[in-house]
């Protein structure tokens, strides 16, 4: 499986990260999703899954940050456009992000519960995209945390794709 994320030497645009133009945002946060393009998805696949996180989050805060988690896309789903997470154009369950835990404690769940872009707060991080096609669709309601999904999909990859991309300070 292989997926393509479209960078500007590996960063993501400013559309899609905190550089984000007042306009792309809500309640100050970027809201706009990247592009996905997905290829070579194995047969048998009953749905996609993927998780958008930021281990270098760590230092700063303690925990991975979770920008954006989706299940139950359809298995064939070869591009998801761009803001996809706010519009729907692509049926996904979406769970929440970690704006919605205790270090911000988010209850809208327009910005809890779909995607958030990469804010780095002290140096250029590095975000892992990754992509799982399961041999069924998951029991998720919207905004299931990210060890729920975990749960969920285990025993139930048949395949994984992962790219790097950066977010700059």
């Amino acid at each position: 499986m292989q997926l393509s994320i479209p960078t500007i030497n590996s960063a993501l645009a400013a559309t899609y990260s905190k550089q984000a133009a007042v306009a792309q945002t809500y309640k100050g946060h970027p809201i706009i999703s990247f592009p996905v393009d997905i290829s070579d998805v194995p047969a048998g696949t009953h749905s996609l899954a993927f998780t958008f996180v930021d281990h270098d989050a760590i230092p700063v805060g303690g925990f991975t940050w979770i920008h954006w988690i989706a299940a139950n896309l359809p298995a064939t789903t070869t591009h998801i456009p761009e803001n996809a997470s706010q519009t729907g154009a692509i049926p996904m369950v979406q769970g929440n992000n970690s704006t919605a835990g205790a270090y911000v404690h988010e209850t809208d769940p327009k910005v809890s519960q779909h995607y958030v872009g990469p804010y780095p707060p002290d140096k250029d991080h590095r975000y892992s995209f990754k992509l799982f096609a399961l041999d069924t669709e998951l029991d998720l309601q919207p905004g299931y945390w990210l060890n729920e999904f975990h749960d969920a999909i285990a025993g139930h990859v048949l395949a994984t794709a992962k790219t790097t991309v950066i977010g700059k300070v």
